[in-house]
């Protein structure tokens, strides 16, 4: 077994690592890291891991709190885990962070897209981002990785099979998406309290939501993309809808467009191409991915969407599934391609 570190385990990223990790027969959790619940233990704070975690105490996020451990998770507020992750490092562990530390390449985009410098520039470098869709073999072996978060993950699982082949044009490409709630984190605010999104459906971000770098990051090919991120009134889930204009080369027809991602994902085990428009629910809960397109021959567009549920596919099970890759275990260890319906 190896000694597994959750920082950030009172987030609902977190608490969905740790449910994961309790069904993964090679990860043990050893420490649960958090910083205003340290002190509780985790069957009180979340009584659904109870049964898994009977003796497990949420501890004060110290520089030595993961001493020990092999793999350390990190599921902290952007910007924490710089703070912590060169000395996890150094001990000799390796480290999947699903904030967004570790995710962009490039130093400079830091404080234009989160408005503060990168603390550890030099980390970057040896950074994988992690959809193990999209970059299997940097992700194995490495030891750090930045776990693509849920917005990300749906828009590049839906746009790359086309980008990356040149069937689109890489610029001009849209990318709306709505998240459940659950994406905003586990502390409520003026908007995502339940008197807020209950009943109401709304836009934010427009035109400089800062995952809109890493989406064309792990696009390539001199992506440009319009994204605009939209909160739906549902707890879990995430619906990407994506549009691009075909190359010359490029599907203009909805089978030519289906059988782009057939092509792509045949071996992918957690990827499921579907010809109906995808559901949020039938991801729920599992860390598969469904997608499908469409070639609209009357005004030239390509139609991709992409559904997945925020907190497995989107966070936490993306990142047990790196992980894996990262550790040399299969990569479908401890997760499940089963959605929860209804």
């Amino acid at each position: 077994m190896l000694k597994t570190a959750v920082l950030g385990a009172s987030g609902y990223s977190g608490a969905e690592l740790l449910r994961l990790c309790s069904l993964h027969p090679d990860l043990d959790v050893i420490v649960a890291g958090a910083r205003s619940a340290a002190g509780q233990q985790v069957a009180d704070f979340y009584p659904s891991l109870a049964l898994s975690y009977p003796d497990l105490e949420l501890r004060a996020m110290d520089p030595g709190v993961a001493s020990g451990c092999d793999l350390v998770f990190s599921a902290l507020p952007h910007g924490a885990s710089q703070e912590l992750v060169p000395a996890v490092l150094q001990a000799g562990a390796k480290v999947v962070d699903l904030a967004a530390d570790f995710r962009l390449r490039d130093a400079a985009l830091y404080p234009v897209w989160y408005g503060a410098e990168h603390g550890t520039p030099e980390l970057l470098e040896q950074a994988v981002l992690g959809i193990p869709e999209l970059f299997r073999e940097e992700i194995a072996g490495s030891k750090l990785i930045g776990a693509a978060g849920c917005y990300v993950t749906a828009a590049s699982l839906a746009l790359a099979p086309f980008v990356r082949s040149g069937a689109v044009e890489p610029t001009g490409i849209v990318v709306d998406a709505a998240s459940g709630v659950s994406g905003a984190g586990r502390k409520a605010t003026d908007i995502t309290h339940f008197g807020a999104v209950n009943e109401d459906f709304a836009a934010y971000g427009l035109l400089n939501h800062r995952h809109t770098p890493e989406i064309e990051q792990a696009l390539g090919g001199g992506a440009q993309v319009l994204f605009t991120p939209h909160l739906a009134p549902m707890t879990r889930g995430i619906l990407a809808t994506c549009y691009a204009r075909p190359t010359t080369t490029g599907p203009t027809t909805t089978e030519e467009a289906l059988d782009v991602l057939r092509g792509a994902y045949e071996d992918e085990p957690f990827v499921q191409v579907t010809e109906a428009p995808p559901h949020t629910k039938h991801t729920l809960g599992s860390n598969s991915a469904h997608v499908t397109a469409r070639g609209d021959t009357r005004t030239g567009w390509l139609v991709v969407l992409c559904a997945i549920d925020n907190l497995v596919k989107g966070a936490a099970g993306q990142a047990v599934q790196c992980a894996n890759l990262s550790l040399g275990l299969d990569e479908t260890t401890g997760l499940s391609t089963t959605g929860l319906y209804p």
